[in-house]
């Protein structure tokens, strides 16, 4: 852990404000979207980039790993890679006459899982451990993952050749799936006249550390949440199971990683309390990737009906 921490209450918050406003301007036109990826990471959840190449998928991973000070590892997910590239391997050495474990890039701070679906169900299946319970096992062994860690994944939903989708298990894993879609002109023509990103990444500083970002975690546990927004969440649960066109609804996994991401969607937003609002913020990028649909509709257009239907009392 760096010397940034321990930090008072005050002096976390804006913290905090100074790393939302450096992925900004790196990440240009896109402080929805850099929200929602901070929300993720404060309340402990995994993220899922799914768009086209060259929107800024990998340089959001990047900025987010500066900002909290989180060591940052990349593997480019091929059809070839195998878990224990991921993992790690235990080595027979010689010396001592027993077998060392040789960690894997998974154990870092921020997991860049580039292209996730490129590589097989099998190795796919790697991570699954790791983003449940912080752990992985080798040859009958335990070892804790870093903590905080995260994965933060990406794939392109247009290339379909040479792609494994990912099984509803893995995708239930990702606490929210998010796109970030093309710039709108005036950022577009900001970027364009700005510096390289590469150049804006290396000049990064971290804003927080790893204990800052536990610490937040621990704040928005204790953000308050009434029994008429639980009757709400609740409510937006039981409808994705009862829906005609919804052959899979939302698991009760969901519904805790719905009430953990609008607490901290309260706290970015300097609040004490959760509101409507916050939960309709999270709920279609929470919800859409774990939806089933049962006929044409996306999960996208499910999770928006639901909100619809669903009222607030």
């Amino acid at each position: 852990m760096s010397a940034i921490t321990p930090l008072r209450d005050e002096i976390l918050h804006q913290r905090l404000e100074s790393a939302l406003a450096q992925v900004n301007q790196v990440l240009l036109g896109k402080p929805r979207q850099v929200k929602l990826a901070f929300a993720g990471l404060i309340a402990g959840g995994h993220l899922l980039l799914e768009d086209v190449p060259g929107v800024g998928k990998t340089t959001l991973a990047r900025a987010l790993a500066a900002s909290f000070a989180l060591e940052f590892q990349r593997v480019q997910f091929t059809s070839d890679l195998l878990p224990s590239d991921i993992i790690g391997v235990s080595v027979y050495e010689r010396e001592t006459g027993e077998f060392r474990f040789h960690p894997g890039p998974i154990f870092s701070g921020l997991l860049l899982a580039d292209e996730i679906n490129r590589a097989t169900p099998k190795t796919q299946s790697a991570l699954l451990e790791a983003m449940a319970e912080n752990q992985v096992t080798v040859d009958g062994q335990t070892h804790t993952l870093p903590r905080p860690f995260f994965v933060v994944a990406t794939q392109n939903p247009l290339d379909l050749a040479g792609t494994f989708p990912l099984p509803d298990s893995q995708l239930d894993r990702f606490m929210l799936r998010l796109s970030l879609d093309y710039p709108d002109a005036a950022a577009e023509r900001a970027l364009l006249n700005g510096d390289d990103r590469h150049d804006l990444l290396s000049r990064m500083t971290p804003q927080l550390d790893d204990a800052a970002l536990i610490a937040l975690n621990r704040q928005s546990q204790g953000i308050t949440v009434s029994s008429a927004l639980l009757d709400y969440l609740q409510a937006l649960l039981t409808a994705s199971r009862r829906h005609a066109d919804i052959r899979t609804g939302l698991s009760p996994r969901a519904g805790l990683a719905l009430l953990a991401a609008s607490r901290a969607w309260a706290l970015l937003s300097s609040r004490s309390h959760v509101l409507p609002e916050d939960i309709q913020a999270l709920f279609v990028p929470l919800a859409a990737h774990r939806l089933v649909p049962a006929r044409g509709a996306s999960g996208d257009t499910l999770a928006r009906t639901l909100l619809a239907e669903v009222a607030v009392d």
